[in-house]
C-alpha cells in the first residue's frame, strides 16, 4: 500500500471498528475540509520565470484551528499532504492540543534556490495562503527543509496583506519574534520522554537498554543526548551514507554531533574525547555500518528517525529490538508493522513518538495569542507532563482493546474527536 492517503485512511477504519463513532462524524474524519493547489511564480536569478506548484490540505478543526508544517521537497504531491494533513489532525488529539490538522508545501528543491529566490518564492506563496490562514483559522509551522527564516518572511508577509503584525499566524518563529524556547530540542526531548515512560511500564531500566538511532540530524541528535543522558546505551547511529556501531557505547553525543557536522557525516566519527580519528576505531572496538544495517543490530531499542518507509516487509523480520521509537514520519509500513507485532515487539507510533514538536507549537500559539513569555525550563516542563500523560492515556487504551500501540493511539485520537 505505497500510497500514503489510502494507508492512513485504512487505519482509521481499522481503529472505527473498536468503537461507537458517530456515523457523520467517521465520514467527515475520512475526508479533508478543504484543498488547495496554486501556482507560485517565480522570477529567477538568471531573469526567466518559473511555476511551482504550492499546498495546503486543511483536514479537519472540531477541536481547534488547523495546524501542520510547510515542506519544501521535490516529492511534495497532493496525496502525501492529504495524509500528512489527516495525521496531524490524529496526532494533536493523542497528544491532547487544541488543534486539528493541516499541512502544505511547495514541489521544489530548495538546495537549488539562493537565498533571494528562497525568500521570493515563500512571500508569494504566503500571499497565495493569506485569505486560508490566521492565528484562529490556520497554524503554519516549519517541516522538511523549512525553517525559522521562512517562518518569518511568512509571518512578515501576511502582516503586509491584513495590515497588521499578528505573530501567533505561524509557530516556530526566531525567539526574538515571538518564538518560543525549546522549540529546537522539543521533537527529541519528546520522544526520550515516550520512551522513559513506557520503559518504566514495562519494568525495565534504562541502563540496562541499548539504542540504536537511524538519522543524525536535528532530531537524531537530541534524542540520542536526552536518551543518553537519562542512561540508555546509544551503541549505534547511521546516517544515509553509513554509521558507527559501538558495542560499549557512544561517549559524548556533542563531540560525535560535532564531528559529524565538520565532515559532513557520522560515518568514520570515531571519537575518544574531544579527538576524533580513524586511528580510534580499533581501539574503541567499533565497526562501520549500512545506513539500513542500523535497524538489524541486536539491541533492544531502534530509533528510525530519518525517513519514512525504513522498516518495510523485507527487513522487518531481521529486526532484533524489542521496541521500535519512530522518531520519522511514517518509518514502518503497515505489512512490516504486523510482521514487528508478531513477533512481540512493541511499536510505538510517530504520531505519539515524534510529536513534541507540535507540543511546544502550542505553546507557542498560546503564548502568542495570552502575549506571554515562558521560560525554557517551564516549557520543557510541560511538554514532559503533555507527552508523559500521553503514553499513559495510550497504554492504558492498548491494555483495555487488547491492541498494538499504534491502534490504541488511533482509538484515542477518534474517541477524542469524535466526543468535540
Amino acid at each position: 500500500m505505497s500510497n500514503p492517503w489510502i494507508r492512513v485512511r485504512a487505519q482509521i477504519k481499522k481503529a472505527a471498528t473498536k468503537i461507537v463513532l458517530n456515523p457523520l462524524f467517521e465520514s467527515t474524519i475520512l475526508n479533508p475540509d478543504l484543498v488547495a493547489e496554486v501556482s507560485v511564480p517565480l522570477r529567477m536569478d538568471n531573469g526567466r520565470t518559473k511555476i511551482f506548484k504550492g499546498f495546503r490540505v486543511q483536514h479537519n478543526r472540531i477541536r481547534g484551528p488547523y495546524k501542520g508544517g510547510l515542506r519544501y521537497h521535490s516529492h511534495v504531491d497532493m496525496a502525501e499532504m492529504k495524509a500528512l494533513a489527516m495525521l496531524m489532525t490524529i496526532k494533536n488529539a493523542v497528544v491532547d492540543v487544541p488543534f486539528g490538522g493541516a499541512k502544505g508545501g511547495i514541489n521544489v528543491n530548495p538546495k537549488k534556490l539562493s537565498e533571494r529566490e528562497l525568500e521570493s518564492l515563500t512571500r508569494e506563496f504566503a500571499r497565495k495562503l493569506a485569505p486560508l490562514i490566521g492565528p484562529r483559522i490556520d497554524v503554519p509551522a516549519p517541516d522538511v527543509n523549512t525553517n525559522s527564516t521562512i517562518m518569518k518572511w511568512i509571518a512578515d508577509e501576511y502582516a503586509m496583506v491584513t495590515g497588521k503584525v499578528q505573530p501567533a499566524v505561524v509557530t516556530g518563529k526566531p525567539v526574538e519574534i515571538g518564538g518560543s524556547e525549546g522549540r529546537i530540542e522539543a521533537t527529541g526531548l519528546g520522544g526520550s520522554f515516550v520512551l522513559q515512560e513506557l520503559v518504566k511500564k514495562l519494568g525495565k531500566k534504562p541502563a540496562e537498554m541499548t539504542v540504536a538511532i537511524q538519522g543524525f540530524g536535528n532530531v537524531g541528535f537530541f534524542i540520542a543526548k536526552f536518551l543518553d543522558k537519562t542512561g540508555f546505551k546509544i551503541v549505534a547511529i547511521s546516517e544515509e551514507n553509513g554509521g558507527i556501531y559501538l558495542p560499549d557505547g557512544f561517549g559524548d553525543i556533542e563531540v560525535l554531533y560535532k564531528c559529524k557536522e565538520k565532515k559532513g557525516f557520522v560515518a568514520g566519527c570515531y571519537c575518544k574525547g574531544s579527538v576524533c580519528d580513524l586511528e580510534n576505531k580499533e581501539k574503541m572496538g567499533a565497526c562501520d555500518i549500512g545506513a539500513a544495517e542500523v535497524l538489524e543490530l541486536p539491541v533492544d531499542i531502534i530509533v528510525p528517525a530519518a525517513l519514512g518507509n525504513a522498516i518495510t516487509a523485507d527487513n522487518a523480520g531481521k529486526v532484533k529490538a524489542k521496541i521500535v521509537l519512530e522518531m520519522a514520519n511514517g518509518p514502518t509500513t503497515s505489512k512490516a508493522n504486523e510482521i514487528l507485532d508478531k513477533k512481540g515487539i512493541a511499536v510505538i507510533p510517530d504520531i505519539l513518538a515524534n510529536a513534541g514538536g507540535v507540543v511546544v507549537s502550542y505553546f507557542e500559539w498560546y503564548q502568542n495569542i495570552q502575549n506571554e513569555k515562558w521560560s525554557k525550563k517551564k516549557v520543557l516542563d510541560k511538554l514532559e507532563q503533555k507527552m508523559k500523560s500521553a503514553v499513559d492515556k495510550v497504554y492504558e487504551t492498548s491494555e483495555k482493546y487488547k491492541v498494538d500501540l499504534r491502534q490504541a493511539a488511533y482509538i484515542l485520537a477518534l474517541s477524542r474527536l469524535n466526543s468535540s
